[in-house]
C-alpha cells in the first residue's frame, strides 16, 4: 500500500505542510516588519540630512531657519521631514545658541538693544545624543551627552560639527521618537506569532480530533458489544489503516452475531429435542388412558344408557361432554407432537384455493352457529403454490379457528382474499377476521410456543404455524387493532419458483 495512503503518511505530509506553511508565514511577516523599520530608519535619515541642510544654510544665511523652511518652493526640507524634526539648533563656537526652529530657543534682545544668546548648557529636557564619538572632546559641551543621566525622552538628537571663519561651530537636529510606536512595532512580530502559534495549534487539534474519532467510535462501539449490543457498526468510509480495521471490527462483529443467533438456535433445537423425546412419552402414556376412556363412554352410551327420556337426555350431555374434553386434550397432544418432533415436507405443486377451501370446511359449521359469515375471494391468474397439502392445512387451520375463536359470542366476518404479488413470484393470502383483536403489546410474542392468552390454550397453534411456513420459505405478518379485528398475511412461493 503506497505510504501517502497510510493513515502514518497523511499524517507527516499533513505536519510537514503545516510546519512549512507557519514558518513560511513568519518568514513572510518577519520579512514585512524588517522592511518597514528600514523604511522608517530611511525616513529618519532623511529627515536628519534635510535638518542638517536647513541649520548649515541658515549659518552662511541671513534667514532664519524658521525663514528658510517657509519660503515658498523650497527644497530643503519636505512635509515629512517637518513632521519628524523637533527642532535645528545652530551652536557658534562660544556655545551660545545662535539659531533655532523654535521660538523659545532664539536669541531675545535687551532694553538697550543687546542680543541675548541662550547657552546651549541652559537647554533642558533635549533628547539624548546619538553617534557623540564623532564630536570629540566637544561631547562634554553638550548636555544632552550619552554619558549624562538626563531623563529619557521620546527623542533622539544628532549633531555636526562646521568649521567656519569664526571657528567650529555645530548643527544640532533633534528627532521625534514615538516609544509607543516603536513599541508597538517591536511587539508585532510576537503578536504575529502567538497569532500563528493558535491556528497552528487549532488546526493540529482539529487534526488530532479528525484522526482519533474513529480510534474513538471503535472503542465505544466495542464498549457496546461488551454490554450485549451486536447489531452496532462503524463507518468504514475511510481507505487506510483505520478504514480496514473497521472493516475488520464490522466482520468480526457480525461474525459474533451470527455466532449468537447460531448459539441460540442450537440451543433452543437441543430444548425442543429434550422437550421432544420427554413429551412423546408422556404424550403415549396419556394417550393410553384417554383411549380407554373414549372406548369405554361409547360403551356406556350404547349398554347403559337409561330408558327414561328425560334421564337419558341427561346421560347423553354428560357423556358427550367428557368425549369433547378428551377430544380436546387428544388434540392438544397432537399439536405438542406436530411442533416437538422433525418436519419433513413433501412439496409438490398444488391449488392455492383447495387447500383453502379444505380447511374452511372445518370451521364451516361452527361459524355458521355463531353467526360468522365466511367469504373467500380469489383475484384472475393465480398461480399454483408449491407445498405439502397436509401441513398447510394445518397452517390454515389454526387461522381460522383462531379467528372464530376471536369473534365467539358476538359473530362477525372472515373474509380470506387470495392474490398474487407483484412480479407473480408470491401468491399471497390475506385472512381477515373481525374479532376483539390482538394488543400491541403481545403481537410480538404470538409465534412463540407456549405463549397463549386463552385459559385452555397450549400456545403452539400459532408455532406450528410458523415453523411450518418456515419450512416452505413462506412468510407470516400479522396486523390487528382491538375490538377491531386481526389480519393475518401469509405469503407462499409460487411452484416453479422453488
Amino acid at each position: 500500500m503506497p505510504f501517502l495512503s497510510t493513515f502514518r503518511g497523511r499524517l507527516v505530509v499533513i505536519l510537514a505542510l503545516l510546519l512549512i506553511a507557519t514558518l513560511g508565514v513568519q518568514y513572510f511577516l518577519n520579512l514585512r516588519t524588517q522592511q518597514e523599520n528600514y523604511a522608517l530608519r530611511e525616513k529618519q535619515e532623511r529627515a536628519i540630512v534635510a535638518g542638517f541642510a536647513v541649520g548649515i544654510s541658515s549659518v552662511t544665511s541671513p534667514d532664519r531657519i524658521r525663514d528658510l523652511i517657509e519660503i515658498p518652493g523650497q527644497t530643503l526640507l519636505d512635509e515629512e521631514s517637518k513632521r519628524r524634526i523637533q527642532d535645528i539648533i545652530v551652536v557658534d563656537n562660544e556655545w551660545r545658541v545662535f539659531d533655532s526652529l523654535s521660538a523659545d530657543n532664539l536669541p531675545t534682545t535687551g532694553t538697550d538693544g543687546e542680543i541675548i544668546y541662550k547657552k546651549l548648557s541652559d537647554l533642558k529636557d533635549l533628547p539624548p545624543l546619538l553617534e557623540g564619538t564623532r564630536l570629540g572632546s566637544d561631547i562634554v559641551k553638550f548636555p544632552n551627552r550619552p554619558a549624562s543621566e538626563s531623563e529619557e525622552h521620546d527623542g533622539e538628537a544628532h549633531a555636526i560639527p562646521i568649521e567656519t571663519s569664526k571657528g567650529r561651530w555645530y548643527v544640532m537636529v533633534l528627532l521625534y521618537n514615538d516609544k509607543t510606536a516603536a513599541a508597538e512595532r517591536a511587539a508585532q512580530p510576537l503578536l504575529y506569532t502567538l497569532a500563528i502559534l493558535l491556528i497552528s495549534s487549532l488546526i493540529t487539534i482539529l487534526l488530532v480530533f479528525r484522526f482519533t474519532r474513529p480510534i474513538a467510535d471503535l472503542s465505544n462501539a466495542a464498549r457496546e458489544i461488551a454490554a450485549g449490543n451486536l447489531d452496532v457498526r462503524v463507518s468504514e468510509t475511510r481507505t487506510d489503516e483505520l478504514g480496514r480495521l473497521a472493516s475488520n471490527f464490522n466482520e468480526m462483529t457480525a461474525e459474533l452475531e451470527k455466532k449468537t443467533e447460531l448459539e441460540a438456535k442450537l440451543q433452543q433445537a437441543e430444548k425442543s429435542a429434550v422437550v421432544g423425546r420427554l413429551g412423546s412419552a408422556i404424550a403415549h402414556e396419556i394417550r393410553n388412558p384417554l383411549n380407554y376412556i373414549n372406548l369405554t363412554l361409547d360403551h356406556l352410551r350404547s349398554k347403559y344408557a337409561p330408558t327414561d327420556d328425560e334421564k337419558k337426555a341427561k346421560f347423553d350431555k354428560l357423556t358427550l361432554q367428557l368425549k369433547e374434553e378428551v377430544a380436546r386434550i387428544n388434540r392438544q397432544i397432537t399439536d405438542f407432537l406436530n411442533y416437538s418432533r422433525p418436519a419433513t415436507a413433501d412439496l409438490r405443486p398444488i391449488d392455492a384455493r383447495t387447500v383453502v377451501e379444505d380447511s374452511i370446511r372445518i370451521i364451516e359449521a361452527q361459524a355458521e352457529e355463531k353467526g360468522i359469515v365466511v367469504s373467500v375471494s380469489e383475484q384472475e391468474n393465480v398461480p399454483q403454490i408449491m407445498g405439502d397439502p397436509v401441513f398447510l392445512r394445518s397452517v390454515f387451520n389454526n387461522l381460522f379457528i383462531n379467528a372464530v375463536q376471536a369473534m365467539e359470542g358476538t359473530g362477525g366476518k372472515l373474509n380470506v382474499r387470495i392474490s398474487p404479488s407483484e412480479g407473480a413470484k408470491f401468491v399471497n393470502f390475506e385472512i381477515a377476521d373481525t374479532g376483539r383483536g390482538i394488543p400491541q403489546e403481545n403481537l410480538e410474542s404470538i409465534f412463540e410456543p407456549y405463549f397463549s392468552t386463552k385459559e385452555t390454550g397450549t400456545g403452539l397453534g400459532l408455532a406450528i404455524v410458523k415453523k411450518i411456513l418456515d419450512i416452505h420459505n413462506a412468510t407470516i405478518e400479522v396486523e390487528s387493532n382491538v375490538e377491531k379485528g386481526t389480519t393475518f398475511s401469509v405469503r407462499l412461493p409460487k411452484a416453479d419458483e422453488v
